[in-house]
């Protein structure tokens, strides 16, 4: 199974993360890297493992990204990477023996959030589709977040991925900003019939900043990782504040409007 496996990359100015990327996925015969433009030492990375093959499209939207990035893929399945994705051991294992039937057309994987290297219990990070068949999957733009849409049966691989951003802080809070903006749009824009409880509570406004740090700290264990779960939890406290901030301005201005990102931004 894992010779029929492509890993497809997205990136913009991921060298502080990028080559941990890569460090898990040598056993690839071809990883297929969608860079967006990237100035810092992302591409000189990228060039140092001979099967990585970087290919630049000027960034539009997310979906846009991937659904260029699938095209791209000459293999019958396709393994979508975020570039501060780390594959772990486990998983690997469980990629090389996978033997899906022709019912089969995905699998979703867990992640274990790390802060600066340090694993934490929990985190609000959720499970996402990541392996596929390329010619059963699309993406489409939901808010600030790319979703996979496959057609036919998704299982669950027992293995985790573990996800640990260690960009620059005003590059994570700038991200966070144009986020809001995607995320406003796309709850004001939406039909609220369809919202589950975490829609529900955003789209008010002034709930969601404190239900989620509350959440963050003791129902996911944070308060107990020490410094590192009280930075992770400050980050979703921010975000969540800079999007009921979006909510409430828009609403004052009676404004629903849709707006694209500033810039290209590719990864939490």
């Amino acid at each position: 199974m894992i010779d029929r496996i492509t890993p497809l990359v997205i990136t913009y100015n991921e060298a502080p993360n990028i080559a941990r990327t890569l460090d898990r996925l040598t056993w690839a015969k071809r990883i297929v890297v969608i860079d967006s433009g990237s100035t810092d030492e992302t591409l000189n990375i990228i060039r140092s493992f001979p099967q990585a093959q970087a290919i630049h499209r000027k960034f539009d939207d997310r979906a846009s990204q991937w659904n260029f990035g699938n095209n791209q893929v000459q293999s019958e399945w396709v393994l979508s990477l975020d570039a501060d994705y780390e594959l772990s051991e486990e998983l690997v294992a469980e990629l090389a023996h996978l033997d899906p039937d022709e019912s089969v057309s995905g699998y979703h994987a867990r992640f274990v959030y790390r802060v600066f290297g340090r694993p934490l219990r929990g985190s609000l990070y959720p499970p996402r589709i990541v392996l596929y068949r390329k010619d059963r999957t699309f993406y489409r733009n939901e808010g600030h977040i790319q979703r996979p849409i496959v057609t036919g049966d998704v299982q669950t691989l027992s293995g985790v991925i573990y996800h640990d951003d260690r960009k620059p802080l005003g590059r994570w809070l700038a991200s966070r900003r144009r986020y809001a903006k995607e995320e406003a749009t796309y709850l004001l824009q939406s039909d609220r019939k369809s919202f589950g409880l975490t829609e529900r509570l955003r789209i008010l406004g002034w709930p969601a900043p404190l239900v989620v740090l509350i959440y963050t700290l003791f129902f996911k264990g944070c308060v107990l990782e020490g410094w590192q779960g009280w930075y992770y939890a400050l980050q979703r406290l921010v975000a969540e504040i800079f999007l009921a901030l979006e909510i409430i301005d828009r609403r004052f201005r009676g404004d629903v409007r849709s707006m694209k990102p500033d810039s290209p931004t590719t990864s939490e």
